[in-house]
């Protein structure tokens, strides 16, 4: 059985191993990797596929602001698994984040991808000429949906990322637990 859900902490490394199957190492190069590095994806919006206990999909939204005070989301990556590709699973998968988005009441969605797909689900070009991304990208790949009619009339600037910062272990703690025994599985430092 097929089904999207939102994505559960298991499902980290099979997500990571589909995107590399996927796009590769050169994912990490990207300029929208900039917004995403270090954060959190927006709560309720990091959803995949899961076929019968095998992730086959996902897709993430970031937090952003597209411009000076102009709340919005960037969406990426999005990936299907390659042997199953054609089906329909990714435009499934689209259209499933952004009702969730516009559940959640987002207004608008930003992306960098191949226009010809992404404008059957209402991205254009047309909100995104007075916005700049930080780093290299391809003007007409820079594209944007507006959930809320209007929510973008006026952006201008950098988009930048505003998303929580993902929490990390604090590293000096650990090394002392582990000195002391006080993790398990570790004796203590003779």
């Amino acid at each position: 059985m097929i089904t999207i859900r939102e994505e559960i902490f298991r499902d980290v490394e099979a997500r990571e191993a589909l995107l590399d199957a996927c796009f590769g190492p050169t994912r990490f190069q990207k300029t929208c990797e900039r917004l995403r590095e270090g954060r959190v994806p927006a709560d309720g919006l990091s959803l995949v596929i899961d076929r019968d206990g095998e992730i086959i999909g996902t897709v993430r939204l970031w937090h952003i602001s597209a411009g000076p005070n102009r709340p919005a989301l960037m969406l990426g990556p999005i990936a299907i698994d390659p042997s199953v590709q054609g089906l329909g699973l990714g435009g499934k998968l689209m259209r499933e984040a952004l009702t969730r988005a516009a559940d959640l009441g987002h207004k608008a969605v930003l992306l960098v991808g191949d226009a010809p797909y992404y404008e059957r689900f209402g991205f254009s070009a047309s909100k995104t000429g007075s916005l700049w991304l930080p780093g290299p990208y391809e003007r007409n790949r820079f594209l944007a949906l507006e959930l809320d009619a209007g929510a973008l009339d006026g952006a201008r600037g950098l988009v930048s990322a505003t998303g929580a910062f993902e929490q990390k272990p604090d590293l000096g703690a650990l090394v002392a637990a582990a000195a002391q025994g006080a993790l398990a599985g570790m004796r203590p430092a003779l």
